[in-house]
């Protein structure tokens, strides 16, 4: 019996996804719950598992392809719960199972001299025996690397299964960058042996993986190998190295650019498709924008007593192995802070002409990756200390980063911050993450003159920019609620006294 597999419901607000890469082949024996696909939607990136076991009969889907909720992925023809078998006879069993992130397949040029294996027996006879050739007696002369970036890869077993289709290959020399790259069809980058972080990267930077040796185990692909990759190109574009043009870019190229290059009427440019995520980030600021009165306070908080207690416990986080920072700190004020200005962490319900109080404090922290602005959700951060508040953005950002974050980390959040003093500047107006009411941006501290006393000081000043929708919030509760964000951190040991 043949099942038709289908992109099943992947979380609410979520009406398709892109196909980044299919991990079967047809006639591929799979499991129950092995991952066949994996996806990009609009706000993370996922493997679909197969919901039973048996065989791949069709793939229906490709790579690059956007596929519906409910749309058909591949036919599998089920195990017969009588029998334990399919209605078909299974491939030779694997030397292991596809994994999500792909796997290397250089070999040398006598493998490709293969015969392929004998087609399925459909009618329950025995499958024929792959045909074997022998490895050349001597090896060939290494070709020169194609790309200012390829190294040499790592030498290849003597012998190797293919794990989907029961081939063996053998390889008596290591091969080149040159034959790495051949032994890939141009332009089919989902058989590149780079992982899916790895292969967004690619796209988003321009880079073709079928023309760049992995340094990483079994010459997989890594990040270090993609950037090497722009610098090379970079370099030679500014005449600092000679290199050949970039696979896929004409000659009249003056800089590494990502995605496909094409002509308008005044000379070059390049074209590369929004991705799922900048889809969801234009949608969701263009919904704020429009949807959203918003107004900014601007302000500063003298947290130069609360940066002598931060540098006073580095050394004692640190030896726990927690990066000790200022955002932390202000996770906690904003959290407290929350409490006493309840209106700031609730939502308008328009529909029902109604005020949401939320009475959680989730707090979203807007992060900064290749594939864009990802806000993940910090859950009860009131109820937290500064300690557990500072290993827990340590991980959120780390998941986030990685690609290893799911839909539900991004889910529920009541406020958001968002750290620009991690890469630099001051003030800004920040876009309220709807439909949260007020979002939070943290600037660079510096050291200002000050007036205290009638005395001038030199104090260390953190610039604060408070956006807020002003249908449900006022300027002066908004002010307020900013003054106590500044009181807690102008005076650290309310916060440490804080549980």
């Amino acid at each position: 019996m043949s099942i038709d597999v289908k992109l099943p419901d992947l979380g609410d607000g979520i009406k398709a996804g892109d196909i980044l890469k299919v991990l079967v082949r047809e006639g591929d024996a799979i499991t129950k719950d092995q991952p066949i696909v994996e996806i990009e939607t609009d706000k993370a990136t996922v493997e679909v598992p197969s919901p039973c076991a048996g065989k791949v009969e069709k793939i229906l889907v490709t790579t690059g392809q956007t596929v519906p909720v409910g749309g058909s992925l591949l036919t599998v023809a089920a195990i017969s719960p009588a029998t334990g078998t399919t209605n078909v006879v299974a491939s030779p069993p694997a030397a292991a199972p596809p994994t999500a992130t792909g796997s290397a397949r250089a070999s040398s040029p006598a493998s490709t001299s293969a015969a392929p294996a004998s087609a399925p027996n459909t009618k329950g006879g025995p499958a024929a025996a792959p045909h074997v050739t022998p490895a050349p007696t001597s090896p060939a002369p290494a070709a020169p690397a194609s790309t200012a970036a390829a190294r040499s890869a790592p030498a290849a077993p003597a012998a190797r299964s293919d794990a989907a289709t029961g081939r063996v290959a053998t390889s008596a020399v290591a091969p080149t960058a040159q034959d790495a790259a051949a032994s890939v069809p141009a332009g089919d980058v989902a058989t590149a042996p780079a992982g899916p972080a790895i292969r967004r990267l690619a796209r988003e930077v321009g880079v073709d993986l079928t023309h760049v040796v992995g340094s990483g185990p079994r010459g997989r692909i890594t990040r270090e190998d993609v950037l090497e990759v722009v610098r090379s190109t970079h370099k030679a574009a500014n005449g600092l190295a000679p290199a050949a043009p970039p696979a896929g870019r004409g000659a009249g190229a003056t800089r590494a650019l990502p995605g496909t290059p094409s002509q308008d009427s005044w000379g070059l440019v390049h074209h590369e498709p929004l991705t799922k995520i900048r889809q969801t980030i234009a949608a969701k600021m263009f919904e704020s924008w429009s949807t959203v009165p918003r107004v900014t306070n601007f302000d500063d908080a003298d947290i130069t007593e609360l940066e002598k207690v931060r540098k006073s416990s580095q050394s004692d986080y640190a030896a726990a192995g927690i990066k000790l920072t200022s955002l932390p700190f202000v996770v906690k004020a904003v959290s407290m802070a929350l409490h006493q200005h309840p209106l700031l962490n609730a939502s308008i319900d328009l529909e029902n002409n109604r005020i949401v109080y939320k009475n959680y404090v989730n707090l979203g922290i807007a992060v900064d990756t290749d594939r864009g602005l990802v806000v993940p959700v910090m859950r009860d951060t009131d109820r937290l200390a500064i300690a557990e508040i500072a290993r827990e953005v340590a991980q959120v950002t780390e998941k986030v980063r990685s690609g290893s974050f799911s839909v539900d980390d991004l889910r529920g959040g009541s406020f958001t911050i968002s750290n620009l003093g991690a890469i630099g500047g001051t003030y800004s107006t920040p876009i309220v993450n709807v439909p949260e009411v007020a979002i939070l941006l943290v600037g660079r501290a510096r050291k200002m003159p000050v007036v205290r006393d009638d005395q001038v000081a030199i104090r260390l000043m953190m610039p604060l920019s408070l956006s807020y929708d002003h249908r449900l919030v006022d300027g002066a509760a908004a002010a307020r609620f900013l003054n106590d964000v500044i009181g807690y951190l102008q005076a650290p040991s309310r916060l440490l006294l804080a549980i």
